[in-house]
């Protein structure tokens, strides 16, 4: 019996001991799951951002977020998908110094076909670590003048345009030598404006890769050497970096167009609240509305010029509601509307600029405004008084007891008032108003 227990005894230990190793390859092939597959997963995967329309301080937060996220996760390299007419000059600088500082590849691809790097986008292109184009597509064209930045004056002299000249060829010069890319061509599209096909850019080096599409470009990103380490890109995943909420919202109201609506809104809110007191709506709207464009003006390249012949148009249309003109301030304000707004961004190139079917419209509303809203609210204020005792003065009454220095009783509007005059006035004879005090009208002899 001892030697049959014993035997069951053994039994059984050898069978928890199965069990616990089975239990330790369990936990160790879980292990391996988690720490050695899921950080292989995040390493085959390639960030994505989508850039599309002007280079502005929201471009460059949605760049700066999208590198920190990609290089947080993992990823092979972070692609921008760019398609620019060109931007602000500060957005630029802080957009190549994020691709400078990049803890991981950064990849420009202009695409889709028919996409252009005008521009500040052919500065952010030949910044990153790999440039590549999609068939169809153009760069260059970067003249300093189109790329805006701060508040523009009047045009700026010979000596100012060969500053900035002189600073955007010595920029982009030396991140076409950062990148070991084409610095003649460089030069040339600051100082010519020159510009090129994704095929003739590739023929003089001044971008590294064609791609038809992003798959194509990671086929040929595969095994390139980028800051001594090779790509494994042939099969990665793509993984779309999105903009915020926060990032959408300025990003929709840093547009010229956007600025230049605010701007109306301010004007008619605010005048529409001075000609109509206490309608409290139109005053709230307006002042919110000229926050915004006043934030806006700080980022955006403004010019005085054009800002200044709006404000003088405005004084015109007001000027005319009160000034027998004729009509005369309001044509000058119509003219002089118009041709501030031509001029609000036309320091700026073509991504700023406000086009004539927003103008027009604009122009044509405004005017109206003017003299329709706002003179009929004015005209309103200056009519005589035609209710309350206030609307009294003037009128004529019948003395019904004759007046002395007692008040008298006189009847007026089909009512019966007392009155008091400073002259006598017989019976039945007609008097005229000349103030009221509480129940009691002062009155005078009819002439």
């Amino acid at each position: 019996m001892r030697h049959v227990g014993i035997a069951t005894d053994h039994g059984g230990f050898d069978l928890k001991v199965h069990h616990q190793a089975i239990q330790r390859r369990l936990v160790v092939a879980v292990l391996t799951l988690v720490f050695g597959l899921a950080p292989a997963t995040r390493a085959e995967q390639a960030g994505l951002i989508k850039i599309s329309g002007a280079i502005g301080p929201a471009t460059a937060s949605y760049v700066q977020r999208a590198l920190n996220e990609a290089a947080a996760q993992g990823y092979v390299c972070l692609i921008i998908q760019l398609d620019t007419p060109g931007g602000l000059l500060d957005s630029t600088k802080e957009i190549v110094q994020s691709l400078y500082s990049s803890r991981l590849p950064t990849v420009v691809y202009v695409a889709p076909a028919g996409a252009t790097a005008a521009s500040a986008g052919c500065f952010i292109t030949m910044a990153a670590d790999v440039a590549a184009m999609a068939p169809g597509t153009s760069i260059g064209a970067a003249h300093p003048v189109a790329m805006g930045g701060g508040i523009a004056g009047q045009e700026p002299d010979e000596v100012m345009k060969r500053k900035l000249e002189n600073f955007a060829t010595t920029f982009i010069e030396s991140i076409a030598a950062r990148r070991n890319r084409n610095v003649a061509w460089a030069k040339t599209a600051v100082r010519e404006s020159a510009a090129i096909t994704a095929e003739k850019a590739l023929e003089l080096k001044v971008i590294d890769i064609m791609a038809e599409d992003v798959p194509d470009l990671l086929k040929q990103l595969d095994g390139r050497e980028v800051s001594g380490k090779s790509l494994r890109a042939a099969s990665a995943g793509i993984h779309e970096v999105p903009m915020l909420t926060r990032e959408k919202v300025f990003q929709l109201l840093w547009h010229p167009e956007v600025m230049f609506i605010l701007m109306l809104i301010a004007i008619y809110g605010i005048i529409g609240e001075l000609s109509n007191p206490g309608a409290i709506v139109p005053g709230v709207v307006g002042a919110i509305a000229l926050v915004l464009a006043l934030y806006m003006a700080s980022v955006l390249p403004v010019n005085i010029a054009g800002l200044a012949l709006i404000v003088l148009a405005v004084g015109l249309f007001v000027t005319d509601l009160f000034a027998p003109t004729h009509g005369v301030l309001t044509a000058g304000g119509i003219i002089s509307f118009f041709l501030g707004s031509l001029m609000l961004f036309d320091t700026a190139g073509a991504a700023f600029r406000l086009s004539l079917g927003l103008i027009i419209p604009a122009t044509l509303i405004t005017a109206a405004f003017f003299a329709f809203v706002l003179g009929a609210g004015l005209r309103a204020q200056s009519l005589p008084i035609k209710a309350g005792k206030e609307s009294m003065v003037g009128k004529t009454a019948t003395v019904l007891t004759p007046i002395h220095t007692q008040p008298s009783r006189v009847f007026v509007e089909g009512a019966y008032w007392n009155a008091v005059s400073e002259v006598p006035v017989e019976e039945g004879k007609p008097v005229e108003i000349v103030a009221v005090h509480g129940l009691t009208l002062e009155v005078k002899p009819k002439t």
